[in-house]
């Protein structure tokens, strides 16, 4: 088919979109946004819609520059939702192409420089027990006597330097109650010593029954599973008829070297 000039030729289309309709919301200051938010590459200006957070192209670059309009759901979804706030809506660009680029380079390092801290686990404290559950550690008779003689070297009671309004020496409630405790465990000792020395006893008495019962255990442990072990030795010593051994290399029956 041949082009006559009477023929009429098609139209270049517009590569962005262009029309009269205005937002009438605030315009969109590119200087309040992030370096990474904005490309203000000539022939390529997008932003990030504040609304919905899709990048989209800014038309009337010789104008008056708008976000065109857009949806806010990905392309290719059925029944797409449009950005009503962000659609049409006026951008004021204050900031320079050379500025943004320098922010934009000079932001890729530090980006680039961000490492992941390694999260470490923290440990999990034990709960502490519950009164009823705590047990004392049993005091012994020389330890309240050493309490006792470091509180009478401390305390102006129990030296008879404190005294009341009367001219008349105080008691010591707390050296008292040491003192009877010190006598208590020492009347208490003979019996403890005793109780201990029966565990003692007991303990070794146990472990020679255990060393003496050790070999009859042993010994009737394994006539217990004796029939089975010689049972498995007689099968493998058993070897079928025509058949050699599959386990390693044959042995020579010939020495190597001749006999001198």
């Amino acid at each position: 088919m041949t082009t006559t000039p009477v023929m009429p030729t098609a139209r270049k289309r517009r590569r962005k979109t262009r029309t009269p309709q205005v937002n009438p919301h605030p315009p969109i200051i590119t200087s309040a946004l992030k370096a990474n938010e904005v490309d203000l590459f000539p022939g390529k200006e997008h932003l990030v819609c504040p609304d919905c957070g899709t990048w989209c192209p800014i038309t009337g670059m010789q104008g008056t520059p708008k976000l065109v309009p857009h949806h806010t759901d990905p392309a290719g979804t059925s029944n797409p939702r449009r950005c009503t706030a962000g659609s049409n809506r006026r951008v004021t660009i204050d900031v320079a192409v050379g500025t943004w680029r320098t922010e934009l380079v000079e932001a890729v390092p530090t980006t680039a420089s961000r490492r992941a801290t390694k999260v470490l686990p923290k440990p999990k404290p034990k709960p502490a027990p519950a009164t009823s559950q705590i047990k004392p550690a049993p005091l012994s008779a020389e330890q309240v006597r050493r309490a006792f003689r470091q509180h009478q070297q401390q305390c102006p009671a129990c030296k008879g330097k404190a005294t009341n309004r009367h001219g008349q020496p105080l008691p010591c409630r707390d050296g008292e109650r040491l003192a009877v405790t010190f006598l208590r465990l020492l009347r208490q000792e003979p019996r403890r010593r005793a109780v201990r020395e029966f565990f003692a006893r007991e303990r070794r008495r146990f472990d020679r029954h255990y060393a003496a019962a050790a070999p009859a255990k042993r010994k009737s442990e394994w006539a217990a599973v004796l029939p089975a072990v010689e049972a498995a030795d007689t099968r493998r010593v058993q070897l079928p008829a025509g058949h050699a051994l599959t386990e390693g290399p044959g042995v020579p029956l010939t020495t190597l070297h001749p006999a001198c």
